[in-house]
């Protein structure tokens, strides 16, 4: 919102304060200031000047020689190339050394031969366009109305109302009330102690026995949607230019002048922050208006000639045959405002915000209209804006107003009342303020405070309970005078739980081993559950839908977080990096078989590698996440059913008791395929609240071995299907507190083992804790082994 200094001087009086103060002083009350800008700044010594005579060039057959009346005395000669000057033309000069927009600077000079002591200037070089000087030749030399000839030698840029600053707000969507100057005014008058001056809109009777109930009936169809609708008619409409004053303050704010008509629409909107439209009567068919919904499909062509398909979510405002306007948006090029219009319906309504956004947004237009009406308007204010304009029309004499309003409110909104509670206000602001202070600044701001009660006026829908009225006070009190004081508190320590400093060890020890941390979005797309071949009666298919996604590729609440760490392998094998592990600590969400009841949130760590990473690699790395843990008798188990993973690399980490924390192996070629993988890829999802909670939070110190460990081969033949770990399990079994652990160092598979045998070649390490083990204690661990192998499994050495 810009907001003219002049402007704002018609409502309150703060002309003795610096710009630069005012600037900080709204600011710091609430009303954020951007900035500012001194119109007509560049512009130096140009003045009002008349050509007293003119002559041609005596070595030229374009250049002229003027005279110019400058208000000096003496008359100053200017040669110029202009061709639209003629004897007694009143123009702008600029004498030297004089300096215009872009950084020009004029001095005295010679052209061909002949001093000239400035420069006759354009509305260019001024940097006007033909809306501030209509009716004004662009390309030649400005050439000012006769009006101005009392106004020789005067400072062109306040002779052309050049002179103002305007101030540029910042304002928050919960103050539509001050996208207005007079909004700006009452916040001025506020922050400063003023007196707020808002003249009351006067329209003189025409008296001629027309009333507006012979040309007008309104209609609300959609209450829900319209709140009030307001109208006038002004007949014998005499279309031109808008006064200087007009045009200026228009430009000020940033808005182009058009016509009288169409520029006292804008400056109502400007001035009271009422938006308002004006019909021509004439296009509108059996003299009346409906506010309606529109139908499904219904064509519109907008005043930019753009057209549009309506649907029963948006409000129209039309006649008996066709929509006229998108209510709160902008008005139809069926009934736009033309040189030949004749008779005029002013139009002052409130219409539902919600609404007025929505269809905005649908259609692709955001109007100085409905940026302000889709932040709520006050439906008392549409009236006083109607009014005004009508009286506009009469101060321009743009027209004859019809005697008599059409006002159609059906539901008149009505004021909040709040009790008034100094003592909690101080409380809560921690300040010592007089019940006096708190009743003068609500009432600058409009409030009524009388018998323990605040009546908050209609045009403050932001205050509605006790913090903001505490919040109000206290702006105007000054948030620079609130004492500092020590916090009444006791200190806690901060830090992290238990389960934050597992999560943090976990992506340590992950770092550690060279894997990079990535982070992903929780919400993804249904078709990312196809690129992972997961079955159709999977229930993770089962998603959380959200309501109003930002598109179709984020529109569900991942349940598995698996594809998510596809997609970023994928894009990094795009990117040609060769060798990448990566891993996420991230989360899922499982809906629950109750309506309206929050998803299950679950943690899980993913984890994805190709390049020099294997099946094994990821083996290794997740068992060295149990060892973190402290979890031990965790076992792999090989799988096959999920159909993201290769049937014969793929296998689930079981705890003892037969819990699974996750899957891992290698991605299934089809899977592979799917994301353009050209090499094989080794991925994970492990269920990180399962390991957490499985972990063992005691950990007990185990000093370096005293004495020496002796090792034992074992080479086995048994079956394809045998899991190498059901062996060593019993193996661990059978060495109980003397066995270290046992490893496997070699498998073979061929014709000396058979069809569907393997031979497995695993090592012992065995020690005693408190002497050294002898080749006979080894041999009976041994002995006890092979029993316990061939009782429970049915193996014997091989031979």
């Amino acid at each position: 919102m810009n907001l003219s200094w002049k402007w704002l001087a018609d409502f309150t009086d703060v002309s003795d304060v610096d710009i630069k103060d005012y600037c900080d002083k709204l600011t710091l009350t609430g009303s954020k200031v951007e900035g500012y800008t001194e119109m007509g700044a560049e512009i130096e010594n140009v003045v009002v000047a008349r050509i007293l005579s003119l002559e041609p060039h005596p070595d030229s057959d374009h250049l002229l020689v003027c005279q110019m009346d400058v208000g000096r005395g003496e008359p100053v000669q200017i040669v110029t190339g202009a061709q639209n000057v003629f004897a007694g033309a009143i123009v702008p000069a600029a004498l030297p050394v004089a300096k215009l927009p872009g950084g020009v600077v004029i001095k005295d000079g010679k052209l061909r031969g002949v001093p000239s002591h400035g420069m006759l200037c354009s509305m260019g070089e001024l940097n006007l366009t033909t809306h501030e000087c209509p009716g004004k030749e662009e390309n030649g030399i400005l050439i000012l109305d006769e009006s101005f000839a009392a106004m020789i030698g005067t400072d062109i840029r306040r002779a052309l109302m050049l002179d103002d600053t305007t101030v540029e707000f910042e304002i928050t969507s919960n103050r539509p009330d001050c996208l207005s100057v007079i909004g700006l005014a009452r916040e001025s008058a506020a922050s400063f102690g003023r007196t707020l001056k808002i003249p009351t809109p006067e329209v003189k009777p025409l008296g001629d026995g027309d009333k507006v109930e012979n040309y007008l009936s309104v209609a609300i169809e959609a209450p829900d949607l319209c709140y009030r609708y307001a109208a006038k008619v002004v007949k014998n409409v005499r279309i031109a230019p808008s006064p200087m004053w007009l045009r200026m303050r228009l430009a000020a704010a940033g808005v182009r002048p058009i016509n009288n008509i169409v520029d006292i629409t804008n400056y109502v909107m400007l001035e009271y922050g009422q938006p308002m439209h004006a019909f021509d009567y004439s296009q509108l068919e059996g003299n009346a208006i409906r506010v309606r919904r529109a139908a499904d499909g219904e064509q519109f062509t907008s005043l930019d000639s753009v057209e549009h398909t309506l649907d029963s979510t948006m409000l129209v405002i039309a006649d008996e045959g066709k929509a006229c306007a998108l209510a709160g948006v902008m008005g139809g090029e069926n009934s736009e405002i033309k040189d030949n219009t004749t008779t005029v319906v002013f139009e002052s309504a409130c219409f539902n915000g919600a609404s007025v956004r929505v269809t905005a947004k649908k259609n692709g237009m955001r109007t100085e209209s409905s940026a302000r009406f889709e932040k709520g308007l006050d439906p008392e204010n549409c009236m006083a804006g109607l009014l005004r304009a009508c009286e506009l029309v009469q101060l321009l004499d743009a027209g004859d107003v019809v005697d008599g309003t059409v006002d159609v409110y059906p539901a008149p909104v009505k004021a909040t009342k709040l009790p008034f509670e100094p003592a909690r206000y101080n409380k809560v602001l921690g300040t010592e303020m007089t019940e006096d202070e708190m009743v003068d600044y609500l009432t600058r701001i409009g409030c009524v405070v009388k018998n323990g009660e605040i009546t908050v006026p209609t045009y403050r829908a932001d205050l509605g309970c006790m913090n903001d009225i505490a919040e109000e006070v206290l702006r105007f009190y000054g948030y620079d005078r609130i004492a500092s004081t020590k916090i009444v508190a006791e200190a806690t320590e901060g830090g992290r739980n238990e389960r934050q400093q597992f999560g943090v060890d976990v992506e340590n020890a992950l770092y550690g081993m060279g894997i990079d941390e990535i982070q992903t979005f929780s919400f993804i797309s249904p078709k990312y559950y196809d690129k992972i071949r997961m079955a159709e009666d999977d229930k993770r298919r089962t998603s959380v839908v959200i309501s109003n996604p930002l598109g179709e590729d984020t529109s569900v609440m991942r349940t598995t977080a698996l594809p998510s760490m596809l997609e970023v392998v994928a894009r990094n094998q795009n990117f040609n990096n060769e060798n990448v592990r990566l891993f996420e600590l991230g989360s899922v969400y499982l809906p629950t078989d109750k309506a309206g009841e929050l998803p299950e949130e679950r943690h899980v760590l993913t984890l994805g590698m190709y390049g020099d990473a294997d099946f094994y690699t990821l083996k290794g790395t997740i068992e060295n996440l149990l060892a973190l843990a402290a979890i031990k008798g965790a076992t792999f188990k090989a799988v096959s059913a999920d159909a993201a993973f290769h049937p014969g690399r793929c296998a689930e980490v079981c705890l003892a008791d037969g819990t699974v924390l996750g899957v891992f192996g290698e991605i299934h070629p089809k899977t592979a395929e799917n994301y353009g993988f050209s090499q094989r890829v080794v991925a994970a999802e492990l269920n990180f609240d399962a390991i957490f909670a499985a972990r063992k939070a005691e950990k007990a110190y185990k000093p370096l071995p005293k004495y020496p460990a002796i090792t034992r081969d074992f080479s086995f033949a048994c079956d394809e299907a045998l899991p190498v770990g059901s062996i060593i399990a019993v193996m661990e079994k059978a060495g109980g507190k003397q066995c270290c652990g046992v490893k496997l160092f070699d498998i073979y598979r061929g014709p000396q083992v058979g069809e569907g045998k393997k031979s497995v070649s695993l090592r012992m390490t065995l020690r005693a804790e408190d002497h050294t083990m002898t080749v006979e204690d080894a041999e009976k661990i041994t002995k006890k082994v092979l029993f316990l192998l061939d009782k429970e499994l049915g193996l014997t050495l091989r031979g």
